[in-house]
């Protein structure tokens, strides 16, 4: 069992950055991969971010690369994403989610947190 809980979210201007993190509790984190999805109303659950626990190997969506960094912090249990340059189609509930399976897929994820809501202002 893994416990996710994200932290973070709130209310920036166009062109503003937010960093969410995500607190992470279980058994055997080091078996997950950990992701970051993001949801915005009236659209499907879609990947931001992941990396692997162990070896760091991180994955992007292509299109949010050079804004949003995806890290971890293994002595802390805890992943973030560091997201630049907000824009206003960034507004959404941001979901922290772990994975034994794939990576880019909402479908190969087991566990995940409550959700954190980011709102970019124009």
């Amino acid at each position: 069992q893994v416990q996710l809980v994200e932290s973070g979210g709130g209310l920036v201007q166009a062109g503003g950055s937010l960093r969410l993190s995500c607190a992470a509790s279980g058994r055997a984190l080091s078996n997950y991969h950990m992701g970051w999805f993001r949801q915005a109303p009236r659209k499907e659950r879609e990947f931001v971010a992941a990396i692997s626990w162990i070896g760091g190997n991180k994955y992007s969506e292509d299109s949010l690369k050079g804004r949003f960094t995806i890290s971890r912090d293994n002595a802390k249990n805890a992943l973030y994403l560091q997201m630049n340059s907000l824009k206003p189609e960034d507004t959404a509930v941001y979901y922290c989610a772990a994975s034994t399976k794939g990576i880019r897929s909402p479908i190969f994820y087991d566990y995940w947190g409550q959700g954190t809501q980011v709102t970019v202002s124009s």
